[in-house]
Formats: structure tokens, C-alpha cells, sequence
């Protein structure tokens, strides 16, 4: 797999394992980690090691890798006993949508009684 990597990217950085972070899955294509500021109880970030800064930097080729992600989530979230009472995926892309980490990602969020408009 050809991984590009940026050395100034956070993601990439805990990807490498040049950053601690509380891992719950790893396969050759993503890495699913807990958020240090979660924001219901369950809170999980998935990147794929792949460098994508944004949903908008997505190509077919990616196809694949990222369903195989969303399919992941699915068995997380029933693993963390999320999934009959609900949960939220999140995809942030730039900054007016609050995406601070330049490293597609998502977040898994669950565990508690959600509103919408989310904010």
C-alpha cells in the first residue's frame, strides 16, 4: 500500500506511532482510536492511514477503504453497546465545519441523547 504520510500531521504522527493515542482497532487500512476530548461517552476517531486532508480530497480509489471503514464503525458501536440506542457519525470537511486535524477522519460518537441542529 502506498501510504502518504505528512510529517507535520497529527494523525499521521499517531499512525507512525510517534504519538500515544488509546487504540481500539488497527488493520492495514485505518486505525481507530479514542478522542482525548470526548465529547459523549463513547467518542472514537477513525483516519485511514492513507493521507487524505479532506472529504473533498477523496478519489474513487479510496472507495473501498473508506466503506470498509463506515462497515467498522458499525461493528464498534455495536460492540460498545451504542448501536440499538443510537449514534452519530461525523465528517468535518474545512474549517467553516470545524475540521482543525487536515487528516480525513470520523467521528464515532455515542452514549448519550443527541439534538439537531448539531451546532
Amino acid at each position: 500500500m502506498n501510504l502518504i504520510m505528512g510529517s507535520d500531521c497529527l494523525f499521521c504522527r499517531i499512525i507512525n506511532k510517534e504519538i500515544p493515542a488509546d487504540i481500539v482497532y488497527e488493520d492495514d487500512d485505518m486505525l481507530v482510536f479514542k478522542d482525548i476530548d470526548p465529547q459523549a461517552d463513547v467518542h472514537l476517531l477513525a483516519v485511514p492511514k492513507k493521507h487524505i486532508p479532506t472529504l473533498n480530497d477523496v478519489s474513487s480509489e479510496d472507495d473501498r477503504m473508506l466503506g470498509a471503514i463506515i462497515r467498522k464503525l458499525g461493528d464498534l458501536a455495536r460492540q460498545a453497546g451504542i448501536a440499538e440506542g443510537g449514534y452519530r457519525l461525523v465528517v468535518n470537511c474545512n474549517r467553516n465545519a470545524g475540521q482543525e486535524v487536515f487528516h480525513l477522519h470520523y467521528h464515532l460518537l455515542g452514549g448519550r441523547k443527541f439534538s439537531w441542529p448539531p451546532g
